[in-house]
C-alpha cells in the first residue's frame, strides 16, 4: 500500500493525503493493474534469493493535451495527445509484471482547454481538472510539479492539488477533488513555514512479483521512494505569483538532503523526478537544467527528466544529448538509468530497473537496466506514418469540458485579409508578429500615459517572437488562414500564457538584445560550396524582433554571433546609444533574459502588468477588427545583410508553403525538396542571401 505515515506529522494539515491515499492505496502490484479498486496481494515470505523487472513508466510535458486535438486548428492531431499515451501505458502494464507510472510535470496547462478551466471558466473545488480526470484512469503512483505548474497561481495551484498549501496567501484548509496521485516537490519551499510546499517525496509500498532462485513466482514486499525537482526558474517567470511566498533551493542540495531521508525509512529504490533536462555548464542551484549533476548524487536509483521537450535515450546520427557522462546506448546518466519522453504525450518512456532481492531486501543491479522511449508515431514496414490508436476511455471523461472549451474559442473578433503565420518568420515575414508587437505597444503605451507619467517623453516599442517555429515538425508554425477571425486564432498568435511587461532600457541595450536575439542563425561561410543550414539550434521563441518603420537593422549571418547587427536606426538615424526607450514584451524575457542582456532581470521593469499577452491580442483584434497586411503585416523592421555565396542556403519549414513567402514579398526564397528528410513533415527551402 501507499503509505504517507511520515510525513503526516509535518504536513498533517494537508488534505492531500487524504485524497491521494483514497485514490492511490488500492493499486495492485506496483502499479501493474488498471483496476484501481482491487486489493494488493500480501507478499509471500522469501528468505531465499529471487529477480525482478520494475518498469519505470514515465510521461512529462503533457501540457494539457488530453486529446490528440488542436484548439487553434480545431481538428483532430494524431502526432500527439494523453489518450494515445494511454494505449501504451495500458500495454506496457500486460507487458511487465510491475510497473511505477509517474509524470513528470508541466502537466496543468498549455492548452485553451487548460485556459478555459483555469481562467474563463474555472472549475469549482469540487471537480477535477480535465487533464487529472483523465490520468485517474490510468491510476498514476505519483508526479512531480513543472515550471508550468505555477502558471495561474498558488491559489489555483492549491484547488488542483486538493488543498493544503501552506503558503502566503492560501487557505491551507481548503479540501477540493484534487489530482488523484502523490505531488512529490523536493526544492520548493514555503517562506511562510519553511518547509517544503509539498511532501518531498512519498514513500510507496508495493507488492513485487518477482522469481524465485528456484524459478517459481513468488510475491515480495518492497518500497519504492520518489522525489521531486523542478527548475527554480520559476521565481523569474511567475515572479507576480511567487516573489515573497516561495523560496526554491538547487535539486542537487535538496537530495543530498533528502534521497537519505527516504533510504533511512526502508526505500529499496528510489526514482528522481526531475522537471529539468541536462546541460554541460557548471552546477548552480539555479540551474535549470541539472540532469548531469542530479545523477551523481548516491542512492539515487533511476531519474526520469523533462522541460526542454526532447528525447532520452536518442539514437539517432546527432543525439540531443552528447555531454560527458552521457550513454544514449546505455540510456544512462553517469550510469543512471534514465529517460526523457518528448511532450504532449508523444511517448512514454520506460526504464527497465533489473532487481535482486537477498532475502531480506531489494537492490538494483548494476547492470542489465534498459531505457526506452515507446512513441506513439512510428511507421510501418511500407514506410507509411502509423499511430497508436487512442485509448477509448479516455475521450467520453472530458467531453463536456472538450465542447465547452471548443465553443469558446469559436468566439468570433474580427477577420483578416491574408494569411498570419510564422512559417517564414526565420527569414522576414512578420505576417504572423507585427499585431503581438502592436497590441503589446498600444496596451504599454496607454498604461504609461494615465498611469506612470515620468516615463510619458520616452518612446515605445514592442517586440515578439515566433512562438512557433517548426521545432515539433510541420504543424508547429502559427498558420491563421484569411477570412474571420475568433478567440482560437489569437491563441496560435500568442502561444503561451505569459504577461506583458514594459522594461527601461537604451539604444546600445536594443542592440545587445537583438544580437543575442540573432543567435537564432547560424554563421555561413560566403566561400563554402556545400550546403549550409540558416537556422541554428537557439530556439525560435527567442527570436526576439522589431516589426514596425520607426525601428531598421541588418542581420550579418557571416559575422559571428555579437557582431551580426548592422545599420540600426530608430526613425531613419543611427540609434543613440543613450537614448532610453520603453520596450513592450513578456514576463518571461523581463525577468528571466539575463543571456540577453543583464538588465532583463527583472531590474529593468518599469511595470509588471496583470494581464495576459494573449488576452491583449485579442482585446486589440476586437477594437481593431478589419486586419490587414497593410496595416498589420507588413512592417519589416529587419533584412539579412545582402551577401552572395558560393553554395546554397537552405532551412526547412512547413509543406508546400511556397506562396506564404511569396504573398510576404520574400523574393529571394525558393523550395529545394518537398520533404527534408527529417521525418517531422518539413519541407526544404533556399534563401539567396543576396537579394
Amino acid at each position: 500500500m501507499l503509505r504517507a505515515g511520515d510525513f503526516r506529522s509535518t504536513f498533517k494539515a494537508r488534505r492531500y493525503w487524504l485524497t491521494a491515499l483514497g485514490c492511490a492505496t488500492l493499486l495492485a502490484a506496483c502499479g501493474g493493474s488498471d483496476d484501481s479498486t482491487s486489493a494488493p496481494t500480501p507478499p509471500t515470505a522469501s528468505s531465499q534469493p529471487a529477480t525482478a523487472t520494475l518498469a519505470v513508466l514515465e510521461t512529462t510535458d503533457l501540457h494539457f493535451n488530453v486529446r490528440s486535438f488542436d484548439y487553434f486548428k480545431l481538428a483532430e492531431d494524431k502526432t500527439y495527445g494523453f489518450e494515445r499515451t494511454a494505449t501504451l501505458i495500458r500495454q506496457a502494464r500486460k507487458e511487465f509484471a510491475n510497473t511505477l507510472l509517474v509524470d513528470n510535470g508541466d502537466t496543468i496547462q498549455g492548452t485553451a482547454l487548460a485556459d478555459y478551466e483555469a481562467e474563463v471558466k474555472p472549475i469549482p473545488c469540487t471537480q477535477q481538472l480535465s487533464m487529472y480526470k483523465a490520468m485517474g484512469a490510468l491510476s498514476f503512483d505519483a508526479g512531480t510539479l513543472g515550471n508550468h505548474e505555477f502558471n495561474y497561481g498558488l491559489p489555483f495551484l492549491n484547488q488542483v492539488l486538493g488543498g493544503g498549501l501552506d503558503v502566503e496567501g492560501v487557505d491551507a484548509s481548503q479540501k477540493c477533488a484534487g489530482n488523484g496521485f502523490p505531488a512529490v516537490l523536493a526544492n520548493v519551499y514555503s517562506s511562510k513555514t519553511k518547509k517544503p510546499l509539498v511532501q518531498p517525496y512519498v514513500l510507496l509500498e508495493r507488492t513485487m512479483v518477482a522469481k524465485g532462485s528456484d524459478g517459481k513466482e513468488v510475491k515480495l514486499p518492497i518500497k519504492i521512494g520518489v522525489i521531486g525537482f523542478t527548475t527554480p526558474g520559476i521565481m523569474n517567470w511567475d515572479k507576480r505569483y511567487l516573489d515573497g511566498k516561495v523560496y526554491t533551493e538547487g535539486s542537487v542540495e535538496s537530495a543530498g538532503k533528502y534521497v537519505p531521508e527516504l533510504r533511512a525509512k526502508g526505500a529499496d529504490v528510489v526514482v528522481a523526478l526531475l522537471h529539468g533536462g541536462m546541460d554541460g555548464s557548471a552546477y548552480s542551484a539555479t540551474m535549470e537544467n541539472p540532469g548531469l549533476y542530479l545523477s551523481k548524487v548516491a542512492g539515487i536509483d533511476a531519474m526520469v527528466m523533462g522541460h526542454q521537450h526532447s528525447v532520452f535515450p536518442d539514437l539517432s546520427a546527432k543525439p540531443a544529448f552528447s555531454q560527458s557522462g552521457v550513454d544514449n546506448q546505455a540510456g544512462t546518466v553517469n550510469g543512471v538509468p534514465a529517460v526523457m519522453a518528448s511532450s504532449w504525450g508523444k511517448a512514454l518512456g520506460v526504464i527497465q530497473l533489473p532487481l535482486q532481492w537477498d532475502g531480506k531486501k531489494w537492490s538494483v543491479a548494476k547492470t542489465g537496466s534498459k531505457s526506452e522511449l515507446r512513441n506513439i508515431q512510428n511507421k510501418d514496414a511500407a514506410g507509411t506514418t502509423v499511430f497508436v490508436d487512442a485509448d477509448p476511455a479516455i475521450a467520453p471523461l472530458i467531453e463536456t469540458q472538450h465542447q465547452a472549451a471548443i465553443s469558446y474559442v469559436k468566439t468570433p473578433i474580427g477577420s483578416t485579409d491574408f494569411r498570419m503565420s510564422t512559417l517564414f518568420a526565420d527569414v522576414g515575414d512578420p505576417g504572423a508578429i507585427q499585431i503581438v508587437n502592436q497590441a503589446q505597444q498600444s496596451y504599454v503605451a496607454s498604461y504609461i500615459k494615465a498611469n506612470l507619467p515620468q516615463y510619458a517623453s520616452l518612446p515605445v516599442l514592442s517586440v515578439s517572437a515566433p512562438f512557433k517555429s517548426g521545432f515539433q515538425g510541420g504543424k508547429d508554425f502559427t498558420d491563421v488562414a484569411a477570412g474571420p477571425l475568433a478567440i482560437y486564432n489569437a491563441a496560435d498568435l500568442y502561444l503561451y500564457p505569459n504577461t506583458v511587461y514594459g522594461v527601461k532600457v537604451n539604444g546600445a541595450d536594443i542592440k545587445d538584445w537583438l544580437e543575442a536575439a540573432a543567435q537564432r542563425f547560424n554563421q555561413i561561410d560566403v566561400n563554402k560550396t556545400a550546403e549550409q543550414q540558416l537556422i541554428s539550434s537557439f530556439p525560435g521563441y527567442n527570436f526576439d524582433m522589431f516589426t514596425t518603420a520607426d525601428v531598421q537593422y541588418e542581420i550579418d549571418v557571416t559575422q559571428p554571433k555579437g557582431s551580426r547587427i548592422k545599420n540600426l536606426t530608430y526613425l531613419g538615424k543611427p540609434i543613440d546609444t543613450a537614448q532610453e526607450f520603453v520596450i513592450a514584451t513578456n514576463n518571461y524575457r523581463a525577468t528571466s533574459g539575463k543571456s540577453f542582456i543583464p538588465k532583463l532581470d527583472g531590474s529593468s521593469a518599469i511595470w509588471a502588468s496583470p494581464d495576459a499577452n494573449r488576452d491583449v491580442v485579442i482585446e486589440y483584434v476586437r477594437k481593431n477588427p478589419q486586419v490587414t497586411r497593410a496595416a498589420n503585416g507588413a512592417a519589416k523592421s529587419w533584412r539579412f545583410t545582402k551577401v552572395a555565396t558560393v553554395g546554397p542556403v537552405v532551412f526547412s519549414s512547413g509543406t508546400a508553403a511556397l506562396s506564404v513567402a511569396q504573398a510576404a514579398a520574400l523574393n529571394g526564397v525558393s523550395m529545394l525538396a518537398a520533404d527534408d528528410g527529417s521525418g517531422k513533415g518539413m519541407s526544404k527551402y533556399q534563401i539567396d542571401l543576396s537579394k
